[in-house]
């Protein structure tokens, strides 16, 4: 495996207990308009909380990803919101969404990691190890709110990636790393949908990864993926999780 895997992958066991690694427009290009999807929000009849059972049963499972292994999230892919911070605090939702911490209050929250499965049809030839590594791994987070709850959180979420364009430093658990923008990114699904994508720094190393959103009633899910050996800046949404998730929400 050549230098740069070795690396990637040091700092991919580095930054796992961030979660972020277990895991230039306004940005009403992914949703549709901001204005619109508030105004449909106020709209929708107050959410009635689910319970972490509930919840429980609309998480991916391992069976509904084609491809893809789903378990439980571990101890390891928690990371409380006093342990994120940003050297910004209007970018602080973003990065609490990329560690998987739950925005706001939600009355119950589940977590599930969904990786791809390496793609080994090639073992034995050059290359094949770090074929091994050239997987997508991706941090679901759903959080089930009362009321206007999980709005909110979608649009301070928003506000956030909007206002954060032009890149800002965060640190999770007293490790610092520097997103230099962020890219707005199609997705769809629920009742309103933002993604961008995004490459981390940290000690000289840069690591491919993004961000999805999904709110659904009083439901709100974010996706974190990442990929070791993806190009700079070249790192596709996790469709086939996103979709599956989104299609469990009913």
């Amino acid at each position: 495996m050549r230098s740069t895997a070795v690396r990637r992958t040091a700092l991919a066991a580095a930054a796992a207990s961030l979660v972020l690694l277990v895991t230039a427009c306004s940005g009403e290009g992914s949703d549709g308009g901001t204005k619109d999807k508030k105004e449909s929000a106020a709209a929708e009849p107050a959410a009635k909380a689910l319970t972490v059972a509930e919840l429980e049963k609309l998480a991916i499972a391992e069976g509904d990803v084609k491809a893809h292994k789903v378990v439980k999230a571990g101890p390891e892919d928690d990371v409380a919101a006093k342990d994120v911070k940003t050297d910004k605090p209007e970018c602080e939702p973003v990065a609490r969404a990329i560690a998987g911490s739950p925005m706001g209050e939600p009355a119950a929250t589940v977590k599930r990691r969904a990786t791809a499965e390496p793609d080994v049809k090639d073992a034995g030839k050059d290359g094949a190890i770090e074929g091994a590594f050239d997987i997508t791994t991706s941090l679901v987070v759903l959080s089930s709110y009362e009321g206007q709850g999980a709005a909110d959180a979608f649009s301070a979420l928003k506000s956030a990636g909007t206002a954060c364009a032009g890149g800002f430093t965060m640190t999770m658990a007293g490790t610092e790393q520097k997103i230099p923008k962020l890219t707005v990114a199609k997705v769809s699904g629920g009742d309103e949908a933002v993604a961008w994508t995004m490459t981390g720094e940290q000690d000289g190393e840069k690591l491919p990864f993004n961000l999805a959103v999904v709110r659904k009633g009083g439901t709100f899910v974010s996706f974190s993926s990442f990929n070791l050996m993806a190009p700079e800046g070249d790192l596709p949404l996790p469709t086939a999780v996103i979709d599956a998730q989104v299609a469990k929400l009913g």
